[in-house]
């Protein structure tokens, strides 16, 4: 089975899983979900990241909704964010939502709980002695919280090791 695979299987078993929506930053958390091509290829998919170059390379052929940034402690943002939360889960509703953070993940996860769509967080490798504030949120949003070290187990018991992304 490939990396990652078996996570979005098992997420809740709510519903197929068909359609995806991966949100996440630019940078180190886009690329930890880029590592499951092998898995996501084979699902219609949208991305909601950042308008940075890197994004644009690695999406590059990808049906990708352009998000706001900075979100570290930027409260405008995080409300235009919601906009665009808004929107996208309304013109076409995701299976499953999935993201590795940061804080663009939010919005996307309140909004997905009150509108029963199945989310999956991922929290980042290199988090090993304090758990993300993103992950501590979107933590309280979902079943579905996977880390890639055991060591994480301790900043999330509930969540299922599923190896290293990167």
């Amino acid at each position: 089975m490939m990396r990652g695979q078996k996570i979005v299987e098992e997420a809740g078993n709510e519903a197929p899983r068909q359609d995806l929506l991966f949100v996440c930053s630019s940078g180190g958390h886009l690329a930890q979900l880029m590592t499951l091509r092998l898995w996501w290829e084979n699902y219609p998919r949208r991305w909601v990241t950042f308008d940075l170059p890197d994004s644009h390379t690695r999406l590059k052929g990808e049906e990708t909704i352009w998000c706001y940034s900075p979100t570290t402690r930027n409260v405008k943002n995080l409300f235009r964010n919601f906009f665009v939360a808004t929107r996208t889960l309304r013109d076409r509703r995701p299976d499953v939502i999935i993201s590795t953070g940061a804080a663009v993940a939010v919005p996307f996860f309140l909004l997905g709980a009150a509108l029963g769509i199945p989310r999956i967080y991922i929290e980042v490798i290199d988090r090993v002695e304090t758990p993300t504030l993103t992950g501590r949120i979107c933590g309280h949003l979902t079943r579905n919280s996977c880390v890639q070290l055991e060591e994480q187990l301790v900043m999330y018991p509930k969540a299922r090791v599923i190896g290293t992304l990167l």
